[in-house]
């Protein structure tokens, strides 16, 4: 059976496109694989975070996944930081790292531009604050820390974003490295990349991907939205200059049927079939009245759940149990292949 591991940050609030993207896709593959499922909040804590809002946030995500489908029977679920074995293998890849292959991950310059911009606005010390925290090492190391992730479990495939592929090669180029220099020892793992629901992008801004980082509100259903809040951005969502839905939609109205044909499960010929003709205030209307429906059925499940904390943390706990008795061998064939045991 093979291994598949994957996360998400305890930091925003998950929302549909957390959900098509991954969470969706996670409960198909847990049915044939050997499931691992983590909160990444040592990920989070490369920006800054306020501690008492980040601790309910890893017990709200580790709820959101069970009430999307994860099944601890069939899956491992667990916190990041509760295995120090993340930690510990993500230093001993440091010493097999160059600068150079961390200085070419695209996401960290992007930042360090943005920490750039920051600074450039003077006598702000909020702004230099948030620059700090951009340019931090945590944040330059954080793809040698998803590399200890996935590694540390012999894993076969990661389904991750396209974003985040450039990170998945730099655990497989630190798996190349360590296997030549020290004898065969990690898997080489494979990137498992969706097709038409692989990207879900901003409502307001249909070139940017949705994010939880998105400033504008508009941009992003969260999956604990309120009916009120999920037919508000549904019906401001920007579409183009047409009036129907074609057989070529345009790049907004892609994105919403990429929505609508991921919560009906079917295919994106099929989605436009079916709604083929009508006017956008209609589509909108039957995209809205579908996220409704099925996003109300999460929040049960959610409210449920988090309603038994105890039986959460079990959960927590079991799946932690788990992850650590197979990442500890992983971790001691390491230290013994580098003169550490």
């Amino acid at each position: 059976m093979k291994t598949v591991f994957s996360g998400i940050q305890p930091s925003g609030n998950l929302h549909i496109g957390n959900y098509i993207g991954a969470i969706n896709q996670w409960v198909k593959i847990q049915e044939t694989t050997d499931s691992i499922f983590c909160i990444v909040d040592l990920h989070a804590i490369t920006v800054p975070q306020d501690p008492k809002t980040l601790r309910e946030k890893v017990l709200e995500v580790a709820a959101l996944y069970l009430a999307c489908g994860i099944d601890p029977k069939k899956a491992h679920l667990f916190i990041q930081s509760e295995n120090p074995d993340h930690p510990y293998l993500a230093w001993l890849l440091n010493c097999v790292t160059s600068m150079g292959q961390l200085n070419r991950m695209t996401q960290f310059k992007d930042k360090s531009r943005k920490a750039q911009s920051l600074l450039d606005v003077r006598n702000n010390a909020r702004r230099e604050f948030e620059a700090e925290s951009i340019s931090s090492v945590g944040l330059f190391d954080y793809p040698v820390l998803m590399a200890a992730d996935i590694l540390l479990y012999q894993t076969d495939e990661v389904p991750v974003g396209e974003d985040q592929k450039q990170h998945l090669e730099l655990a497989r180029d630190l798996a190349e490295k360590f296997n030549s220099k020290f004898g065969e020892t990690f898997k080489m793992p494979t990137p498992v990349i969706q097709g038409d629901t692989a990207r879900i992008m901003s409502l307001q801004d249909p070139s940017s991907k949705m994010s939880k980082s998105d400033k504008d509100p508009m941009g992003t259903i969260n999956l604990l939205d309120s009916e009120e809040q999920i037919r508000e951005k549904i019906k401001r969502a920007v579409t183009d200059s047409g009036s129907n839905i074609s057989k070529s939609p345009s790049e907004a109205i892609t994105n919403l049927m990429t929505i609508y044909m991921a919560f009906k499960n079917e295919s994106i010929e099929g989605s436009i079939a079916e709604v083929e003709g009508k006017s956008y205030g209609e589509f909108k209307t039957i995209l809205a009245d579908l996220l409704v429906s099925k996003l109300s059925e999460i929040q049960k499940n959610y409210n449920e759940i988090k309603s038994n904390e105890g039986n959460l943390r079990q959960i927590l706990n079991e799946g932690k149990d788990y992850v650590v008795a197979k990442s500890a061998k992983t971790l001691q064939t390491v230290k013994e292949k580098m003169g550490l045991s």
